[in-house]
């Protein structure tokens, strides 16, 4: 009797380790189901591209290839994720992406996939420390009054003040806003994100004059005291419609639109690598998260790659849910 417990006891243990054994083989044969590269893009700016490694590093942990070009911000919705040079990008915002994410889902090559997670929103932003100079901010009409734009001004604009816009390939319509609005500023675009919060950091250590471009999720706006410019409420009209607002001549007369950050696939993605569909389709992070991982980059010297692992590493259960 002990010894036909014993064998049975071993017969079950056994068969529970080939049951195992081939639900394992089952989740590694559902991916890859294609081995050619999947194609993440990378963009200027830290977050996206955390992103990018994050769902990267899942994807190869789960057997697929994967490879990063060096994309255009707007022009991949209407050409790398409608032809197949990309597979995915990660980030796209209403803010500044909401025409080109329009034309694309009328085209149907690119597919939205759904939400990243955090609220986006960016505008223009001070420092606390020049509403003593300017103290009828955050009011946009303030920007107005001569003195106040000189409070802003640098050699190379002076009397205008000047206002520092992100890389030209962001859009954002600021130089449109400054004419529309009869603003006194000059605006000037940063090479890069980088270069941008390099001049934040530089004139907040010196209380030097600065306006410029901050976004968020950003770790900028918890490290600066600061405020953004509460410009005349967005809405679709004053950026198709010039007789919107108060310039009946000119569109962009307002703020820019806040919303979501989305994230986008090549239309081809869901048929030819299901399984890592529904893992770009479920993936999202938190603004804290984002906001968190970037200052790890930007403020500590620590690589992508490493930021990014560790995200992987800290949350395997909730990506390989992803992949169920």
């Amino acid at each position: 009797m002990s010894m036909a417990k014993t064998f049975r006891g071993a017969l079950a243990s056994s068969l529970l380790a080939v049951a195992l054994a081939t639900s394992s083989i089952q989740v590694q044969a559902a991916a890859p189901e294609s081995n050619d590269p999947i194609k993440i893009a990378l963009f200027d700016w830290t977050s996206v591209n955390l992103n990018a490694k994050i769902l990267g590093t899942v994807l190869e942990r789960l057997g697929y290839t994967v490879e990063y070009p060096t994309g255009d911000y707007l022009s991949s919705l209407s050409t790398g994720l409608t032809n197949g040079d990309l597979t995915i990008g990660m980030e796209y915002w209403d803010t500044t992406a909401g025409e080109a994410m329009k034309a694309a889902d009328a085209a149907g090559k690119a597919e939205r996939l759904g939400a990243l997670g955090p609220k986006a929103k960016e505008e223009w932003w001070y420092p606390e420390y020049m509403k003593e100079k300017c103290p009828g901010l955050p009011n946009w009409e303030a920007l107005k009054d001569p003195k106040c734009a000189e409070a802003f001004s640098t050699p190379e604009t002076a009397p205008k003040g000047r206002y520092l816009g992100g890389p030209v390939t962001w859009e954002g319509f600021d130089d449109e806003r400054v004419v529309s609005l009869g603003l006194p500023f000059t605006v000037v675009h940063a090479g890069t994100d980088g270069a941008m919060f390099a001049e934040l950091e530089s004139a907040y250590q010196r209380k030097a004059p600065i306006m410029l471009w901050v976004y968020s999720p950003h770790w900028a706006p918890a490290k600066y005291k600061g405020e953004w410019v509460e410009f005349p409420e967005y809405t679709d009209e004053c950026y198709a419609d010039p007789k919107w607002g108060m310039n009946p001549d000119k569109a962009h007369d307002c703020g820019k639109p806040f919303g979501d950050i989305w994230k986008y696939a090549w239309a081809g993605m869901k048929d030819k690598w299901p399984v890592a569909y529904k893992v770009a389709k479920s993936y999202q992070v938190s603004s804290d998260e984002l906001n968190a991982m970037s200052g790890e980059v930007d403020l500590d010297g620590k690589s992508i790659e490493d930021v990014a692992a560790a995200w992987v590493d800290a949350n395997e259960a909730k990506w390989k849910a992803w992949a169920e």
